[in-house]
């Protein structure tokens, strides 16, 4: 049985192949750089991955860690521009709606379901993460993804983020800070899981895989595939550019971001480039404002 160890080694080589392979071109016509930097961040994207099966004995969790190696290329290649996730649906929703949340594993913490029905489509949720670093506020959008939203409210108002670490920070390629695990290894989740929510569900089989960018203090779920958000979440310190296969659920403030920036600053453990942030993050109270 392969480990979660030897998968991350096994990202890391073939990142470093990628990037040799790219500095040795000349040039690349246009959707074949695309087609590069998309392989490339399917690696990055190991960063904000969870565990398909919520326990600490799956093997699949970090099934390709975000291991960039911090030497530049001789001849840095061009790169393809990529669009900014746009941060509203193209068609409104319906002012409530129904949502589906399946079991999936033991929780790491029991908080109990959300409820499903008449669910509000409008309006925002502040939640102020506060933490050893500060606090964080986030913005959460109903308009976007309600049953994102319905979900990360009902874990914060029942404590189960409370007293829990930001288990994660990746500081190449994508720059994010990973939270959202009561266990603190990556896997663990709430004893559910549900659907993607935007900008997966605007996609089409043609865009799903072309990535945009999430912008610096936009806020998107972690996941193992389509269907698979739990508890996990990551908050977007810079620009990251991905497939939009996770769900954008809210924003970070201003305030938000200026203790994100600090945390980033550190960076994570024994200078690696994704890890165990290099000062523990915790979860103190995350507080629903009223």
């Amino acid at each position: 049985m392969t480990s979660n160890k030897d998968r991350r080694l096994e990202a890391m080589h073939s990142l470093e192949k990628e990037i040799q392979a790219r500095d040795r071109a000349e040039k690349l016509k246009p959707m074949k750089l695309i087609a590069a930097a998309a392989a490339a961040i399917v690696v990055i994207v190991g960063g904000i991955v969870v565990a398909t099966k919520y326990t600490s004995e799956d093997t699949t969790t970090d099934q390709a860690a975000a291991n960039a190696t911090s030497a530049a290329p001789a001849t840095t290649p061009e790169v393809p521009n990529f669009e900014p996730l746009t941060l509203a649906r193209k068609t409104a929703l319906p002012k409530t709606v129904s949502c589906t949340y399946e079991e999936s594993g033991t929780p790491a913490k029991d908080a109990g379901k959300p409820g499903t029905e008449n669910i509000s489509a409008t309006g925002e949720v502040r939640i102020n993460l506060e933490t050893s670093a500060g606090v964080i506020g986030l913005d959460l959008d109903r308009s976007v993804s309600p049953c994102t939203v319905n979900a990360i409210e009902h874990l914060a108002k029942a404590g189960y983020y409370d007293d829990t670490i930001c288990h994660r920070i990746t500081t190449s390629g994508i720059s994010v800070l990973q939270c959202g695990d009561p266990s603190g290894t990556g896997a663990g989740g709430p004893g559910f899981q549900f659907a993607n929510e935007y900008p997966t569900d605007e996609t089409t089989e043609e865009t799903q895989q072309l990535p945009v960018l999430y912008s610096r203090g936009t806020i998107a779920m972690a996941n193992a595939g389509p269907g698979t958000n739990g508890s996990q979440f990551f908050l977007n310190y810079a620009d990251s550019p991905l497939p939009p296969q996770y769900t954008y659920f809210g924003k970070i403030s201003e305030e938000g971001l200026t203790v994100l920036d600090a945390i980033a600053a550190k960076g994570a453990k024994d200078g690696a480039s994704d890890g165990e942030p290099a000062e523990e993050v915790r979860i103190k109270h995350a507080k629903v404002a009223s």
